[in-house]
């Protein structure tokens, strides 16, 4: 499986080839809840680092969720807009929100290892 990469924002991406796929950790999934709707981006929307790329919302609250490197969205999960409880099911998996086209790796490589991303979620707790 290729190296995931996490902001302090709660995504992760994972470079696959030229393309990024986007989400939100487990760990993000966990302080929302149960998910009950998303808002995706369009095909074609490019983003910024930090930017905001899609909304989540939750029994708990709605929650936005940022770009982690700049992109083209070239795909979204339409499927969670049908379901959006699979993000509660799988949320560093089949729940991923995005895939980027023309992402620099090199910034994907400058974000949080697994390890660090651990290090950093206990720091909150």
């Amino acid at each position: 499986m290729a190296d995931t990469r996490y902001t302090d924002e709660h995504e992760w991406i994972r470079m696959e080839g030229d393309t990024a796929t986007v989400g939100i950790s487990k760990y993000a999934q966990e302080q929302l809840g149960d998910v009950v709707y998303v808002e995706l981006p369009e095909v074609g929307t490019q983003v910024a680092p930090g930017g905001q790329m899609a909304v989540v919302e939750s029994v708990k609250a709605a929650s936005e969720v940022y770009a982690p490197v700049a992109g083209e969205v070239a795909e979204v999960n339409g499927a969670l807009v049908e379901r959006p409880e699979m993000i509660n099911q799988d949320a560093e998996g089949g729940a991923w929100f995005v895939k980027l086209k023309g992402v620099d790796a090199k910034a994907v490589a400058g974000l949080m290892d697994a390890d660090a991303y651990r290090a950093y979620v206990e720091g909150l707790d």
